[in-house]
């Protein structure tokens, strides 16, 4: 759904930016419906679960690069340009996967990847994560309800929840990285 979602983005049409947040939304929604069922219904395959976290950041990924691509109008409780707020919480939650992927990793190979599984604040990132995502995308406001600007909002949250994250997996995995001796063989 990524190529849709960035189609949609760039169109020119009154229509399209709503239509590229519900087929984000959609992603989102099934994603999770489908991690749901795969684990109630016991038919996780290593395939999936390698597909699954990489579909996920690549989607969250794009969906950052296009909103820092968008020059937003400058919101009512903002005191700077939005853009750049919206450039360091992609910066911070772009780096945090980079980090938190690489460290788990370098864990498994340690044997160790157990010590950074996902928690709730994990959890709560994502949902703060794709409500901001989702909202931003849609760009209008609904109602009176000033989408973009409280997706904003549940951006900076879930940035906030991901650098709180980042440092608990580096407390938990703090053990083994400092350890002298590596299990691997190697030395150094």
């Amino acid at each position: 759904m990524i190529p849709l979602v960035v189609v949609l983005f760039y169109l020119p049409y009154s229509w399209s930016d709503a239509t590229a947040a519900i087929v984000f939304i959609a992603a989102a929604l099934t994603d999770s419906l489908d991690g749901y069922l795969a684990r109630k219904l016991g038919q996780i395959s290593a395939l999936g679960a390698f597909l699954d976290p990489v579909a996920d950041k690549l989607m969250v990924a794009t969906a950052l690069i296009l909103l820092v691509s968008y020059d937003p109008p400058m919101l009512e409780f903002f005191v700077f340009d939005p853009h750049v707020l919206i450039t360091l919480t992609a910066a911070v939650i772009v780096g945090r996967e980079i980090t938190i992927s690489a460290l788990r990793e370098w864990m498994a190979e340690m044997g160790a990847r157990g010590k950074v599984a996902v928690s709730w604040i994990g959890k709560w990132k994502t949902g703060f994560q794709m409500t901001g995502l989702s909202m931003m995308l849609f760009r209008s406001d609904v109602w009176i309800l000033p989408a973009f600007e409280v997706g904003l909002y549940c951006l900076v949250a879930a940035a906030a929840l991901t650098l709180w994250s980042m440092v608990m997996y580096l407390k938990a995995a703090w053990p083994e990285l400092t350890r002298e001796e590596r299990t691997t063989g190697q030395k150094g």
